[in-house]
């Protein structure tokens, strides 16, 4: 073989290694891109879906004083659960009537209880009701039952025995800011020009045995929920969101109930036009149990989506399921009931409360 034709079947042998290669890139490439596919496709990928920007009328009807500035919608203790087809109903009978909306609303708050168990099937099935619709921005905050998967065994029983059963309340935290893409379990929002804080216990029994099912925050989320009232320096209305109830004024509080209560009322202290909203106890707004409480600031006790009870804390209204809606006007701020599996409002739920 000559020199020039050695050369010229080397130049061709490059030609073809290069093409192979390319095209083992391209494979590896589809490849990586199947295996991606397949594993958002199987649910592994615990994420909030994407809201989408719900607004109804126009800023300058708003401004007439007759129109709300701004609308959104409170959904306590939803309990969603693979054992329980209610609670999953329940919520699709919010989300529904959310949809067909005669109102503005702009944004859920999930209060807290999203789940019954903490675990991923929970949250798997809580995604898939959310991706069933076009929702405003949602934000949320941690329930007590949301670290309850430290009480499920490897057998999927609630198994109290062999807690924590190689679980950590570190783990359900992270699970909850993983889906709704947070840093921290506790945030805040700036919606229409409105501060919204949504605070969160901080741990949970495997954690802080003493704190029970009540909710422990720390110095750090404190001093923030300080700053974050700080930057209201406006007289605009704020709205907090907790998941456990306060005691009784001049006392901290236990299991079930906020338990750093005294500093919590003593941050408030300064600050006039404050909405603080809790869920946690289930109460129907037709039992006649106290739902609205005033102190320095404004507070509201939400019912439940997902089981609502009676004063015995009874599940005996199975095919209830009712949450808060509250609109900002440029005097006042409304809140009012609504039961989502009729689609109606509480009569028995209805407050009108005047700006200072």
């Amino acid at each position: 073989m000559s020199r020039r034709a050695f050369i010229r079947w080397m130049l061709g042998l490059l030609v073809l290694i290069a093409a192979a290669l390319t095209g083992l890139m391209k494979l590896l490439q589809r490849s990586v891109e199947a295996q991606d596919g397949a594993k958002a496709a199987s649910g592994d990928a615990l994420v909030l879906p994407k809201s989408e920007q719900v607004v109804a009328g126009t800023e300058t009807a708003a401004e007439d004083g007759k129109s709300p500035l701004f609308s959104f919608m409170i959904l306590s203790d939803l309990h969603i659960s693979v054992y329980d087809p209610n609670t999953i109903q329940h919520m699709k009978q919010a989300l529904e009537d959310i949809k067909q909306f005669e109102s503005p609303v702009e944004a859920i708050m999930l209060t807290g209880d999203l789940t019954d168990f903490g675990g991923t099937d929970g949250y798997k099935e809580l995604q898939k009701l959310l991706s069933a619709y076009k929702l405003p921005p949602l934000y949320a905050n941690m329930g007590n039952h949301d670290y309850y998967d430290i009480w499920v065994d490897k057998k999927g029983a609630f198994n109290k025995d062999t807690a924590p059963n190689g679980k950590t309340d570190w783990q359900s935290r992270e699970r909850f800011q993983k889906f709704f893409g947070l840093d921290k379990c506790y945030h805040s929002a700036e919606i229409k020009e409105f501060r919204v804080i949504l605070l969160s216990q901080e741990a949970y029994v495997q954690e802080k045995k003493e704190v029970g099912e009540g909710a422990w925050y720390s110095d750090d989320q404190m001093n923030w929920f300080k700053e974050q009232l700080a930057k209201n320096k406006t007289g605009k209305p704020m709205f907090v969101m907790t998941h456990q109830p306060l005691p009784p004024a001049g006392s901290d509080g236990g299991s079930h109930q906020l338990i750093r209560a005294k500093q919590f009322r003593e941050l408030l202290k300064p600050y006039k036009n404050v909405f603080v909203f809790c869920g946690h106890r289930h109460q129907d707004f037709q039992n006649g149990t106290e739902h609205y409480v005033k102190e320095t600031f404004h507070y509201f006790h939400n019912s439940s989506v997902g089981r609502v009870l009676n004063r015995n804390f009874q599940n005996e209204a199975k095919d209830k399921a009712q949450g808060l809606y509250v609109q900002v006007y440029k005097d006042r701020v409304t809140v009012r009931g609504r039961e989502f599996s009729n689609r109606s409002w509480l009569k028995e739920a209805n407050w009108s409360i005047k700006l200072t």
